[in-house]
């Protein structure tokens, strides 16, 4: 199903880049400093949507941040986790470990492992984290 999302989105904008998918699909993306420990945000205001990446991260990080947040839009728009945590019992973790697959399924989407490459040393060439290996098995599905 997240694969099938993957696709979809990659064939109707002619694209795996987060930052132009992120454009196409009416996102504005702000770089700003979000201190040491927020990567990035996602969300509504206004019915704009907004994904909001820490200008301190590396490209690579910027990169992964940004699909991070596109899965949010892709995946669950209309949920605010700011109000999940704070008003339901759901937990949040869950979406944020869908958001890290559909990041990973669509930045793996372009570039086949080849058949000798280790996961890692796949991830390395096609710059995601390493950090997101454990995500790979889940975006295959």
């Amino acid at each position: 199903m997240l694969q099938t999302k993957v696709d979809i989105l990659v064939r109707k904008h002619r694209t795996t880049c987060p930052f132009m998918l992120a454009e196409k699909r009416n996102n504005i993306v702000v770089f700003e400093d979000l201190g040491a420990s927020t990567k990035g945000m996602y969300f509504t205001k206004f019915r704009q949507k907004y994904i909001i990446i820490n200008n301190r991260l590396s490209d690579v990080w910027q990169r992964f941040v940004c699909a991070h947040e596109l899965g949010h839009d892709v995946l669950h728009a209309g949920m605010n986790r700011f109000f999940i945590d704070d008003h339901t019992f759901l937990i949040s973790g869950k979406y944020e470990r869908q958001a890290n697959t559909f990041a990973v399924a669509l930045l793996t989407s372009p570039n086949p492992i080849e058949a000798d490459e280790t996961i890692s040393a796949y991830f390395h060439r096609i710059e995601i984290p390493e950090e997101m290996l454990i995500y790979y098995k889940g975006a295959l599905n």
